[in-house]
């Protein structure tokens, strides 16, 4: 059986995730609030940003910013967009 979540991002319920995606805190709030859907668009969002900056997962304060990107990201605000990048026009 599907795991259903009232997802934060798009304000209805859908598919959640299998496991926290993070340790702890965060990681739980993700797993109850966050759909499959979300997720995978932040990770899409996530892989751009890190591209495009050049950043280092090691880098606490490369960290940080991903993290606070990510907050922004699920609730709805605007994020920091990859230079250059035209996102998929829907057929």
């Amino acid at each position: 059986m599907t795991r259903k979540v009232f997802c934060k991002l798009y304000k209805e319920e859908l598919e959640g995730l299998e496991r926290p995606p993070y340790p702890g805190k965060k990681g739980e709030e993700i797993f109850e609030q966050i759909s499959k859907q979300a997720w995978q668009t932040w990770q899409e969002q996530q892989t751009r940003l890190i591209n495009e900056r050049h950043l280092n997962m090691f880098n606490p304060e490369d960290r940080r910013y991903i993290t606070e990107q990510m907050d922004r990201f699920f609730n709805g605000e605007t994020v920091d967009q990859a230079e250059g990048f035209v996102p998929k026009a829907n057929d």
